[in-house]
């Protein structure tokens, strides 16, 4: 058994992306799903570990690490091959500029307990949730595909941070049926993306639990 273990659920878009990143650095780990619909990353024992109780959480070197960016960042920084983030600092910069498109723009204001807000403090019905949920998509999306290259990925040649990302935030705008014909680029590098093998490892129905 590994020592290594993620704490995760299946649908969570920021565990998809630490999976994709464990799976590219070829990092064997054991899984612990961690169900958010009842509530279990609220129990006192998860919430002592990870005060913010959310998922992921990584228990790795002795260390329980949490917030995506900063696992796959210390994931980087210790196993570095193949290299996520870049070690120039202009193109570091300008892939962080593009990852944060969807980390720190779209994902915060999407996740399930911004959805619950709207639903049960706000009483909104699933219809303009979803439409909340697709607008927010679009708007990240419009810059990005503006970013993307007309060739290749965003890392190039191989993936980095920002179509580690990308993956996950595709399949949550399929799965709120955002229309993607206004992003050809993005839709060519996700379907590209989808092609790796440790990609298409961590897609959600291949780690739902039983």
């Amino acid at each position: 058994m590994s020592d290594i273990i993620l704490f995760d659920y299946w649908r969570s878009s920021a565990s998809y992306r630490v999976r994709i990143a464990l799976n590219l650095k070829g990092i064997a780990y054991q899984a612990v799903p961690t169900d958010l619909l009842t509530r279990q990353q609220k129990a006192p024992d998860y919430v002592a570990r990870n005060p913010q109780g959310l998922v992921p959480m990584l228990h790795i070197d002795g260390h329980d690490l949490s917030q995506s960016l900063a696992i796959i960042d210390y994931l980087d920084a210790t196993r570095p091959e193949p290299r996520l983030i870049p070690a120039d600092p202009a193109a570091r910069a300008a892939m962080l500029a593009r990852a944060m498109i969807i980390i720190a723009d779209i994902h915060p204001v999407n996740n399930l307990r911004m959805l619950h807000y709207l639903k049960n403090e706000m009483g909104q019905d699933q219809g303009a949730i979803d439409s909340w949920y697709r607008h927010w998509i679009a708007e990240g999306f419009v810059a990005l595909e503006a970013l993307a290259p007309e060739s290749g990925l965003f890392g190039g040649d191989a993936p980095d941070l920002t179509d580690v990302c990308l993956v996950p935030q595709v399949a949550n705008a399929r799965r709120f049926d955002l229309d993607m014909t206004p992003y050809p680029r993005l839709s060519r590098i996700d379907a590209q993306l989808q092609d790796i093998p440790a990609f298409a490892a961590a897609h959600p129905e291949r780690v739902k639990p039983a």
